[in-house]
Formats: structure tokens, sequence, C-alpha cells
């Protein structure tokens, strides 16, 4: 059976790849920082499971260092020229998205086959992690037809991989630290803070009113904490559950998934997002770190007004 523990594992050796590649890119001033940031993510994900919570507190801290004190840095070295890169991408024409539209229609049908496929009387894939298991095997058919498209060797995949986490840097990893933090704040009682404050100081006496707080809420904390994921928990902690499903009977499915969508919106407007909006920027060599947020600002306040509208429109008529 496939379980998540070998997604992770996999991963893992992914990361120990770039750490040792890393390393020995001389071309990169500060190829030990890189090198130790993905040997300690890969530690993580390899290990995680088995070292205990303290010398996982202990990894964290250490990646924090080495992103937040300017110890890594990117390769100078260019392994093919724009001229080079246009001309393949012209010969290969549409078909450069087929690895990349593999994922997602592996995903979703695996997502819905995977659990039913049994394989000497267990099943293939864990039913309760089908989905991320989906996703991790159309990772893989996406990496080996792209390889066969370019008859590079598999070394090639690793390396340019590589070269693109260099240069997104610790920010790759940032929504998976933002949504931890979304857990700890749970787990700390700060929905219920914020749900005492909304209660104590806002006009919450009518449905709309509750619904325009959890939605507006959604999309202010995911502006200062970055990721949708992370607010998720504090805000349906704090205003969704209490009073749009408990006070006022609203449906949970459509709370949720509206919710999210709100959230998202506090994703377009924030640098806090930074694997969105700061990194295209800087891989696209945008002399505006922020050209991204100021373009879709007027998107999101659009956006968060229609789900608002959407919220309550459906979530109490269910």
């Amino acid at each position: 059976m496939i379980r998540l523990g070998d997604i992770y594992a996999l991963a893992g050796v992914m990361f120990a790849g770039f750490a040792l590649l890393s390393a020995r890119d001389r071309s990169n001033p500060k190829r030990w920082g890189n090198g130790g940031f993905w040997a300690l993510l890969a530690v993580s994900f390899l290990f995680g499971s088995d070292i205990g919570s303290i010398a996982n507190g202990v990894l964290v801290v250490a990646l924090a260092l080495l992103g937040g004190s300017g110890a890594m840095g990117r390769s100078t070295r260019e392994r093919s020229s724009p001229e080079e890169r246009i001309t393949r991408a012209g010969r290969r024409g549409n078909a450069l998205f087929v690895p990349a539209l593999l994922i997602p229609v592996i995903a979703v049908a695996g997502t819905f086959t995977l659990g039913r496929i049994e394989f000497a009387g267990r099943p293939l894939a864990d039913p309760h992690e089908v989905t991320l298991i989906a996703l991790a095997l159309g990772i893989v058919v996406a990496l080996i037809t792209a390889l066969w498209q370019s008859k590079a060797p598999l070394h090639a995949a690793l390396d340019e991989g590589r070269r693109l986490a260099d240069m997104m840097g610790w920010a790759l990893i940032l929504p998976q630290l933002l949504a931890a933090l979304g857990a700890v704040f749970a787990l700390a009682g700060v929905g219920a803070a914020v749900g005492h404050l909304a209660t104590a100081w806002l006009p919450l006496g009518r449905p709309f009113a509750v619904v325009l707080v959890y939605c507006v809420g959604m999309a202010l904390f995911t502006t200062v904490m970055g990721n949708a994921f992370a607010a998720f928990p504090v805000m349906t902690a704090a205003v969704g559950v209490p009073l749009i499903v408990q006070r006022f009977g609203g449906d949970p499915a459509v709370m949720g998934a509206v919710g999210m969508l709100s959230g998202f919106c506090g994703t377009l407007v924030t640098p806090m997002a930074a694997n969105f909006n700061i990194v295209p920027a800087v891989l696209l060599e945008l002399p505006d770190r922020n050209a991204v947020i100021k373009v879709q600002i007027p998107t999101a306040i659009v956006l968060l007004a229609c789900n608002v509208a959407l919220m309550y429109l459906l979530v109490f008529r269910f």
C-alpha cells in the first residue's frame, strides 16, 4: 500500500539531491547555505516522524535562521542562452504544456479511483490520503513525460529543479510554514479570543453582518499571515462555527468553501504570500517587486464583494 509517508520520503530524496547539487555549485557564492537549507528540509521529510518534536523544532529554527540571515544565494552559471530556450520551445510548441496538464488530470482521476484499486487484497493507496498520493503520482508521470519529450537524462530534471528551488529560496516552503502557523494559532486559542472580541465589539445580530465579518476577516487574516490555510482555523473557530453554523444554522460546507475563496482574495494583495506575489516578480526580473500585487488589487476587491454576496445567498439556503 502506498502511504503518505512514502510521498514524504520521495520529497525528502529530492531535497537531499538539491542539497548535494547546491553544495557542489561553485558558481554560487553562498552554496553552503543553500546546501544546508535543503539538507535540513530533506531531514524533515525523511525522518521528521522519528526524531521527535524538540528535534523538529530545532530544525525549523535552523531553517528560519538560514533563510532569514541572507545565507542563501543563487547560481550565476547559465546552462543555455535565451535564444536557445526560445528555439527549443518553438520546436515543441504546445506539447510543452502536456506535462503540466497531466498533474491536475491525474490528481483528480486518482482521487476518485486509487482508493478502490486493490492489490493482493489490499488497497493500492491509503484511502484516507488518496488526493495527495494521486497528486504525487501525477508529478511523477509528468516528470517521466517531460524527460521523454526532451530526451534529457534524469539528473537534468534534478539539476533544473534545484536551480528553480535556489531561485525561489526560502519562499518555497512558506505555504507549509504558514499553514502550520494556522494550526498553532488554533491550538493556542487565538480563534476563541478573536471570536470574543468580535461578539463584544461588532453588531453581529444579523446573518449578513456575520457573513460580512467572516469573509472580510478571512481576507484580512490571510493578508497578515500570507496564507488562507493559516487564516481558516482562526476565523472559522472565531466566527464561522459559533455564529454562521450554530447560531444561524448555516451550511458548513458552503461556509468553508466560500470562506476559503474570501481568504484567497487576501492572498492576492499581500507580500507575505511571497511564493505567489514576490517570487514571480523575481523570476520575471520585474523592476517593481510589488508589480504583481498592484495589478491584482482591483480583482481582489471585486472578488471579495462577490464572495460576501455568494455566501449570504447560499449558506443559509441549504
